[in-house]
């Protein structure tokens, strides 16, 4: 258990940086099932429309089609999260590879002094300090909320899934029909949400490991740490990312409330029409605020390179 809990920590020394990482095979077979599953979807719904006359049929099966579809892509963003574990991993073997490689070519620690302190880089402001910086409260957060969030996720979409066979078994037009509706729409959204947001702390992880370890390979040199300030874009993307998550926690709760109006469909139909592009704004502010983490992390891989670049051309 200790060790499943460690999957997107960093590795153990000696281990063989070479292999192929088994992350990526996880990763790349979860796709490839999810994809079938939204494939089996499409196709249901392609026999669905030449029942389209048998009005009670042809929504069965959308009912189930729509569960399967949505689990799919649940799947697939499980696969995409088993990558990043995997980049992860990859993360601290480039830390300890960079390490080994400048001290090599650094030779004995720099005596160099530098004034402490705050200072501007071509990437964004930054800090110059003795020792590495503190990991942020969002990078300590990110590091503890990932695979909780997965997890949910996961049984979410699988309790959707279930219901979607549950919906797909009413009989069209009745109050347990729309019922089963609700709920099922409701809570594979939330799982959609809470994958995503896993998928956003494992960012938050990545941007925690490159926090960490670029302190760690400068200051194993006997050079002052320079360490990029959190950016605007950074700090825009933990606003997204919160604002998306409580916006699918609450499509949830109104999915529900929408439950007690199901014996009066035009009450209950209204409800629905506005609740479906709510759910998928939640889903919106999540992806945009993993954009943002993306543009952030390739500014703070910039920004280490070229420290890298200055090291070895100045020693300092």
């Amino acid at each position: 258990m200790a060790a499943t809990l460690q999957l997107a920590a960093r590795p153990a020394p000696g281990v063989d940086t070479t292999a192929r990482s088994k992350y990526r095979t996880v990763g790349l077979g979860l796709a490839l099932v999810g994809l079938m599953g939204a494939t089996a979807s499409v196709i249901g719904n392609f026999v669905a429309v030449d029942g389209i006359s048998a009005t009670d049929s042809y929504q069965q099966t959308l009912a189930w089609t729509f569960g399967l579809s949505i689990f799919s892509f649940g799947v697939i963003k499980i696969s995409i999260a088993v990558i990043l574990m995997g980049i992860i991993v990859r993360l601290w073997h480039r830390v300890d590879s960079v390490k080994s490689a400048l001290s090599t070519l650094h030779g004995e620690p720099s005596n160099t002094t530098r004034v402490l302190g705050d200072t501007k880089t071509p990437w964004g402001k930054a800090t110059v300090s003795d020792t590495t910086p503190k990991l942020l409260p969002i990078h300590r957060l990110a590091r503890k909320m990932w695979l909780p969030m997965l997890a949910m996720g996961a049984m979410a979409l699988t309790t959707g899934l279930v219901s979607s066979l549950v919906w797909a078994d009413k009989t069209p037009g009745t109050e347990s029909f729309r019922q089963a509706a609700a709920f099922t729409q409701g809570v594979e959204f939330l799982g959609e949400a809470l994958l995503l947001s896993g998928i956003a702390f494992l960012l938050g992880t990545i941007m925690a490991g490159l926090r960490e370890g670029g302190g760690e390979v400068q200051s194993s040199l006997g050079l002052p740490v320079t360490t990029l300030k959190m950016p605007a874009t950074a700090k825009a993307f933990v606003v997204l990312m919160m604002m998306g998550m409580m916006a699918g926690i609450t499509q949830f709760v109104l999915y529900l409330v929408a439950l007690g109006n199901a014996d009066n469909p035009a009450s209950f139909s209204a409800w629905l029409n506005w609740l479906g592009p709510f759910r998928e704004l939640s889903l919106g502010l999540i992806l945009a605020g993993i954009v943002l983490a993306l543009v952030t992390i390739g500014n703070v891989l910039a920004f280490q390179f070229d420290r890298v670049k200055s090291i070895i051309r100045t020693g300092a």
